[in-house]
């Protein structure tokens, strides 16, 4: 197979990976009463990170309006606490509640577990090359999105 023709198969797989990804999300979320944006913003945190909200709205790729909406909610959920920045009053910091630290746990097990149920389907001779490969493939993508 030439390049044009590897390029054109990894697109379509990486598209339709992406699309099956969010829907692991979509579900992942709504088992735990949440809204993807909310399970991705709190995916963000380590159990005891305090982040601000520049930062978190970074990482997501979010308006600052938009991000406000997602933390209201995980503020409303009591997931995290939100405080203003007495270093600059036009941040907030947010971090992870007693609550939200627990949920965090559960969200990262629950997600390492759907990813073992997807592993069983392939052979285990595929585990390894299958990971490294994703290795690759994330480096150069990274590289080529800091070209950009």
């Amino acid at each position: 197979m030439e390049l044009n023709q590897h390029a054109e198969k990894l697109a379509n797989l990486t598209f339709s990976l992406l699309a099956n990804c969010q829907e692991k999300e979509v579900r992942l979320a709504e088992i735990h009463g949440l809204t993807q944006a909310e399970f991705r913003c709190l995916r963000l945190f380590g159990s005891d990170e305090t982040v601000n909200n520049k930062k978190i709205a970074e990482r997501m790729n979010l308006s600052p309006s938009r991000l406000t909406r997602i933390i209201d909610g995980l503020v409303n959920k009591e997931y995290i606490i939100r405080e203003i920045d007495p270093n600059d009053r036009r941040n907030m910091r947010v971090t992870l509640s007693s609550k939200g630290q627990s949920l965090v746990k559960q969200l990262n097990k629950a997600y390492v577990d759907i990813h073992r149920e997807i592993l069983k389907d392939i052979d285990p001779v595929q585990h390894e090359p299958l990971t490294t490969a994703l290795e690759h493939l994330l480096e150069a993508l990274e590289k080529w999105l800091a070209k950009s």
